[in-house]
């Protein structure tokens, strides 16, 4: 059974490891230098009620997570924030994701939030369906604005607004 819980400094090590994973394989983040623990550290301690992390186990082993991140510095942006949300490829598709993005939007409408933007590299077709389903919008694309693997990417901008 999977289960959905807000991270703990425990899990920092089990959520660089997919991370950096995707750093090295896989295009859904444009960083290209893996993540030590101590920057991790610092990213998870950026986070709060307003900008939670979650995580999926199964069986006490980290299986994927979902981070809601300050958009920008910037006061005028304090409501809204970036979705990340990754799960480990063998378990795509199972549900897992599903459960994830419901409880870390949950999390974000609760914590106040107004909008929250999903930033998708070109070609994720499981994320753009998974975000469409919770009711993100189609926004923009940025064209050609990531480079990695020897290939230019675009990215693709889904935005989801918390109604009344």
């Amino acid at each position: 059974m999977c289960k959905i819980k807000k991270a703990e400094l425990k899990d920092i090590a089990g959520i660089m490891e997919s991370y950096n994973k995707e750093i090295k394989e896989g295009v859904a983040t444009f960083d290209t230098k893996e993540k030590t623990f101590e920057e991790m550290k610092k990213w998870f301690g950026e986070h709060g009620p307003k900008n939670p992390i979650m995580t999926a186990e199964i069986n006490n082993e980290l299986v994927g997570w979902a981070s809601l991140s300050k958009y920008d510095d910037k006061k005028a942006y304090s409501d809204t924030a970036e979705i990340s949300l990754y799960v480990k490829k063998e378990l795509q598709n199972k549900g897992i994701g599903k459960r994830l993005m419901k409880r870390i939007l949950d999390e974000g409408k609760r914590a106040g939030l107004h909008t929250v933007i999903a930033r998708i590299t070109n070609g994720n077709q499981i994320s753009v369906k998974l975000h469409k389903k919770f009711g993100f919008e189609y926004v923009g694309i940025y064209r050609e604005v990531g480079k990695k693997f020897g290939k230019t990417l675009d990215v693709h901008l889904m935005q989801k607004i918390f109604r009344n």
